[in-house]
């Protein structure tokens, strides 16, 4: 019998896979934990709309965030701090200080939608990585200057 699955499930498939099973699993497994539906031709065509609807929705974060990524190309962040010998600042600059950094620009992004390649702790210019999209990221400049 042909089942369309709500969840995915590691023997079977992902969710929204149509998968043929035996009958008896299907009747005492698949279908009173409520992790299948019976193929009949309305499920499959709601199936269809809910991957076509999904579809859009990710193309449309995705060019917002093409959008975005060509914004903070224009971006740079400036990060003040104290400055010991040879140029090396107290500390570190990290994910969550450019974060509250482009906060104050007007942008939100959570510290972990930033990677830089080291920590920063010395003074100079940096490029970190944005991540806006799983397949979208954008570069930041950073400078990080003396008090």
């Amino acid at each position: 019998m042909k089942f369309i699955l709500r969840e995915n499930i590691s023997t079977l498939g992902d969710a929204g896979d149509i998968v043929t099973v035996a009958a008896g699993y299907a009747r005492n497994y698949l279908l009173p934990r409520g992790l299948a539906a019976k193929a009949n031709e309305g499920n499959v065509r709601q199936l269809q709309h809910e991957k076509h609807q999904i579809f859009l929705r990710q193309e449309k974060a995705k060019r917002e965030a093409l959008k975005l990524a060509k914004e903070l190309k224009e971006i740079s962040v400036t990060i003040r701090r104290q400055v010991g010998e040879e140029d090396r600042i107290f500390g570190s600059v990290n994910a969550r200080d450019i974060a509250e950094e482009l906060r104050g620009e007007g942008y939100k992004f959570h510290r972990r939608q930033i990677t830089m390649d080291d920590s920063v702790k010395k003074l100079g210019v940096y490029d970190c990585e944005v991540k806006l999209h799983p397949e979208v990221s954008a570069t930041v400049k950073v400078w990080v200057v003396s008090e």
